[in-house]
């Protein structure tokens, strides 16, 4: 079994959500790029997320948004758009803060479960994730993900650590 194969297996995505999500984004051309658990694992050792978090150019969101509807249900919030499709377990979210457009100039592409995608820098991915884990709001089980978030990047990339603040690198006991 692939490692696609066997995403596709536990998030239960009979419809090729994923897939098709990408797909559109490079048909319409629309400039984005990946971040959260599923970035990471362009880094380091993957792990299975039903997650996809992802920041699309602005100028284009509206556009995107209009398309999606043809295939997915589609959530507006004040931060985000929200795809979910019933034949997927997979929850696709649409960043829209825009603080995190300056993401997109740092992009890289990569393969990340057998999928060709643009993700975040590893840089970035860090500062969104220690951001995460620091939102007092956040779930607990949510902060744990983000925390094991840093720790997957540094563990692969040792310079990173020193962009992490002192306190969580005691923390973390980095």
């Amino acid at each position: 079994m692939t490692a696609k194969e066997f995403q596709k297996l536990v998030t239960e995505d009979r419809s090729d959500f994923l897939d098709r999500f990408l797909a559109l984004l490079a048909n319409l051309k629309i400039d984005y790029c990946v971040i959260g658990g599923l970035a990471v694992n362009a880094y380091a050792e993957p792990l299975i997320t039903l997650d996809c978090d992802v920041i699309a150019v602005a100028s284009r969101v509206e556009e995107l948004a209009k398309e999606l509807r043809k295939q997915c249900r589609v959530e507006r919030f004040e931060h985000s758009l929200n795809l979910t499709d019933p034949q997927s377990r997979i929850r696709i979210q649409i960043q829209m803060d825009k603080h995190l457009q300056g993401f997109l100039p740092r992009k890289r592409k990569a393969v990340v479960l057998e999928r060709e995608m643009f993700v975040a820098s590893p840089e970035d991915l860090l500062a969104s994730k220690i951001d995460a884990y620091r939102e007092p709001t956040r779930r607990r089980t949510k902060r744990e993900k983000d925390r094991l978030d840093i720790l997957r990047l540094v563990d692969v990339q040792p310079q990173l650590k020193q962009l992490v603040p002192s306190n969580l690198q005691r923390e973390f006991k980095l």
